[in-house]
């Protein structure tokens, strides 16, 4: 991947994860980046390409990064990994969670964008289910639920986090969550 691809994926995604997707154009975009809205359309030819490309990069990087769910002992060590991936969000890049942002905005994303920001969803809940599955040996469904529920809890402890410009309401809901593992 091209460096210059590359940055223009960096500043979308800094646009997006404090703006939203429809507050920023490509012409914000090229001007961060110090080219051309010409040449952002070279690397991306819609916006909603911007997106797409923005959300998988985001997806895979995030997933990634928390390794494979299948090796946790124990539902705390998983759910403390989880907690601190979406804590770095806020006290590292001091943003929301991408897909949080554009999951807010969904009725109004172009729809390969909506798309890939459901699979970032799904790739959690997937991820979260199979480390519980693993660590506790619940059920596949109680596994399933109790990803959402965890999910759900940090995406908006991040939002209200932000909101109230209040780290400890995040830490709050994170250690309550851990705690629930045992």
């Amino acid at each position: 991947m091209s460096d210059k691809r590359d940055e223009i994926l960096d500043v979308a995604e800094g646009l997006i994860r404090t703006s939203g997707f429809n507050g920023f154009s490509t012409r914000d975009v090229a001007d961060v980046v110090g080219i051309k809205a010409a040449s952002v359309h070279y690397h991306f030819p819609t916006k909603a390409d911007i997106g797409v490309a923005v959300t998988e990069r985001y997806t895979d990087r995030f997933i990634e990064a928390l390794g494979d769910p299948d090796r946790f002992e124990d539902a705390r060590s998983a759910l403390t990994l989880y907690v601190d991936s979406f804590r770095r969000a806020l006290v590292r890049d001091r943003k929301l969670c991408l897909c949080a942002v554009l999951g807010a905005e969904i009725g109004g994303l172009p729809t390969e964008v909506g798309e890939h920001t459901r699979i970032f969803f799904e790739r959690n809940i997937e991820w979260l289910g199979r480390a519980l599955i693993a660590s506790s040996g619940v059920s596949p469904a109680r596994a399933k639920a109790d990803a959402a529920h965890i999910l759900a809890a940090l995406e908006g402890a991040l939002i209200v986090s932000m909101s109230l410009g209040d780290r400890s309401v995040f830490d709050t809901v994170g250690k309550r969550l851990i705690s629930l593992a045992g």
